[in-house]
C-alpha cells in the first residue's frame, strides 16, 4: 500500500471491492501515514476503535475521519476544541455519521477544530495548532482545518467537516481541495439537534476529488423523521453530475469586500485565474465592482447571531460536564459575553435580514448562474497570526469581570474580534445566511507554494450544477495529483 495517498476514497472502495485491497490493508496503510506525518501537522486530535462497518456499502473499507465538533460517535468524546467537553462521552451517534458507518466508512479518528468551531483558523488552546500540509509555519484553515490537513497530507483521502460560515470551503482553499458546502436542509444535523446555527450550519466532506464529494453527499443527503422540513432532493444521484457538461454558464466575478476592502493580490489572482478558465471553456464572465448586496450589514448580523450562538454553546457545554469559566478560552468568553449582551431585538432583526440578503441573491441570479469571488481574502496565514496581544487580553480579562455591557462600548475589542474572525474570510458567511450551495474550487497556488481557492455561490437547489461545473473545472485543469512535499 506505498501508493495509499495516490487514491481518492472512490478509488480505495473500488480495491477493496475488486479484491485488490482488504479493508485491513487500507486502515494498516491510513495509520501508518498518520504516524509518519500528524507530529508535524497535529490534524488529528483523538484516534478511536473503528465501529463495524457494512462490507457492501459504497465506500466499505475506506478509512475516514470525524470532526471533533458535532459529528458523535456513541462512547467517544465530542470536545468541540473545548477543555470543558474532552472527557465527555458522547451518548448517541449523530445521523450523518451513522449515515456515513453505514457506508462503510471505517472511522479511526477525529480531527482538530477550534473552540466550537467559533475560528476561520485551528489552533485550539487544548490540542494546540493544526498546520497545513503544503507549509507546516501556515494554518489550514478552520474550523475544519484538521479535516483538511489530514486530506492533503494523504492520511485519508476524505473527511468528515462541517461548514457555519465557510469552515469547509476556507480550509479547503487554504490546503488546494475540494469543498462544497450543500444546501440548507439537504443533510440532517439529528437527532440531538434540528439544524446547525439556525439553519445557517451543515455537515458535509473535505475531498481531493470531486466524485468523492458527489458520492459523499448521495450518502448524507436526505431527511430523516427528525427533519424540521422536507428539502427538495436532487432529480438523479449527485454522483452522476459530474461527467456531465454543465452548459454554457454566465457568471459574475467580484473580489470586492467590504470588510476587506484591500484583499490580496493573490486572492485575487485565484477568482480571475478561475474566471480566465471559464471564459476557455466558452462561458461568459462578468466582472462586477462590487458585491450585488450589503455585505457589511451581513457580516454584522452573522456576526450578532454568531456571538449569541457562543454564549449557547459554552451555557450548554457548562450544563453538561460542570466546567467553570477557566474551562473555556479567553476569546470564546468574550465572544459568548458579546453574545449575551445582545438585546433580544437586535438579534431577531439580525435573523429576519436573512431574508434581505436572500432577496438581494435571488435578484441577482435571476441575470447570473454563479457568483465567483476569491475563497479567502489573502493566502493562508502564518501559525499566531491571530493570537491576541498580551495588553488586549488583560483588557478582556478586566471587562469580563466588569460585566458583559462594558465589552459593547470597548471597540477595539469587538473590531478585533471582527477582524480575527472575518477579514481574512469575507466571501464565504454569504452562502450561509441564504442557505445557498457554494463551493471552493482549487485552481491556484501562490509564487510560494501555498493554495487558494475560488469560490462559486449558486442559486437555490444548484448543488447539481455545482458539481458538473466543478467536474468541468477538474478535468480542465486536474489537481488531484497536485501534493505538498516534504511532509
Amino acid at each position: 500500500m506505498d501508493d495509499y495517498p495516490k487514491y481518492d476514497a472512490a478509488g480505495l472502495a473500488a480495491l477493496v471491492r475488486d479484491g485488490q485491497a482488504t479493508p485491513a490493508d487500507l486502515l494498516e496503510a491510513a495509520r501508518a501515514r498518520l504516524a509518519e506525518v500528524n507530529p508535524r501537522l497535529n490534524a488529528v486530535v483523538r484516534e478511536v476503535d473503528p465501529p463495524a462497518t457494512p462490507a457492501d456499502g459504497p465506500f466499505a473499507g475506506v478509512p475516514f475521519l470525524l470532526k471533533d465538533l458535532h459529528q458523535d460517535l456513541a462512547g467517544q468524546p465530542t470536545s468541540g476544541g473545548s477543555r470543558s467537553m474532552v472527557s465527555i462521552p458522547a451518548k448517541e451517534t449523530t445521523t450523518v455519521v451513522q449515515r456515513w458507518l453505514d457506508a462503510g466508512l471505517v472511522v479511526f479518528g477525529k480531527t482538530n477544530t477550534p473552540e466550537f468551531g467559533a475560528k476561520g483558523i485551528t489552533e485550539p488552546d487544548l490540542f494546540g495548532p493544526a498546520r497545513n500540509p503544503w507549509n507546516p509555519g501556515h494554518t489550514p484553515g478552520g474550523s475544519s482545518g484538521g479535516a483538511a490537513a489530514a486530506v492533503a497530507a494523504g492520511i485519508v483521502p476524505c473527511a468528515g467537516a462541517s461548514d457555519g460560515g465557510g469552515s469547509i470551503r476556507i480550509p479547503a482553499s487554504a490546503c488546494g481541495l475540494f469543498g462544497l458546502k450543500p444546501s440548507r436542509g439537504l443533510i440532517p444535523a439529528g437527532p440531538a439537534r434540528a439544524e446547525g446555527l439556525g439553519g445557517t450550519a451543515t455537515d458535509g466532506v473535505i475531498s481531493r476529488s470531486v466524485r468523492d464529494t458527489a458520492a459523499m453527499l448521495d450518502v448524507l443527503a436526505g431527511p430523516t423523521p427528525l427533519s424540521p422540513f422536507l428539502a427538495a432532493g436532487p432529480e438523479k444521484p449527485f454522483a452522476d453530475e459530474v461527467d456531465r457538461e454543465p452548459g454554457r454558464l454566465r457568471v459574475a466575478l467580484c473580489t470586492a469586500s467590504s470588510i476587506n476592502p484591500d484583499p490580496h493580490p493573490e486572492a485575487v489572482a485565484a477568482a480571475r485565474a478561475a474566471g480566465d478558465l471559464l471564459e476557455e471553456l466558452g462561458h461568459e464572465v462578468v466582472e462586477l465592482k462590487s458585491q450585488p448586496f450589503d455585505d457589511a450589514a451581513l457580516a454584522k448580523d452573522f456576526l450578532t447571531s454568531w456571538f449569541v450562538s457562543c454564549a449557547h454553546s459554552m451555557a450548554e457545554c457548562k450544563a453538561t460536564s460542570g466546567a467553570g469559566d477557566s474551562a473555556f478560552e479567553l476569546d470564546t468568553r468574550t465572544m459568548a459575553a458579546l453574545g449575551r449582551a445582545t438585546n433580544p431585538v437586535d438579534l431577531v432583526r439580525a435573523i429576519e435580514r436573512r431574508h434581505e440578503h436572500t432577496r438581494r441573491l435571488a435578484e441577482f441570479h435571476e441575470s447570473y448562474d454563479f457568483l465567483l469571488t476569491p475563497s479567502t481574502a489573502t493566502p493562508p496565514p502564518k501559525i499566531g497570526a491571530f493570537d491576541t496581544p498580551e495588553p488586549v487580553r488583560k483588557l478582556q480579562r478586566g471587562l469580563l469581570t466588569a460585566g458583559a455591557a462594558g465589552l459593547l462600548r470597548f471597540t477595539p475589542i469587538v473590531d478585533r474580534l471582527i477582524h480575527e474572525n472575518l477579514s481574512w474570510v469575507p466571501y464565504t458567511q454569504l452562502a450561509n445566511l441564504t442557505g445557498r450551495p457554494a463551493m471552493s474550487v482549487p485552481l491556484h497556488w501562490t509564487a510560494e507554494g501555498l493554495p487558494i481557492g475560488a469560490q462559486f455561490v449558486g442559486r437555490l437547489g444548484a448543488d447539481g450544477l455545482l458539481l458538473r461545473l466543478a467536474g468541468q473545472l477538474e478535468k480542465a485543469r486536474p489537481w488531484v495529483e497536485r501534493r505538498p512535499t516534504g511532509i
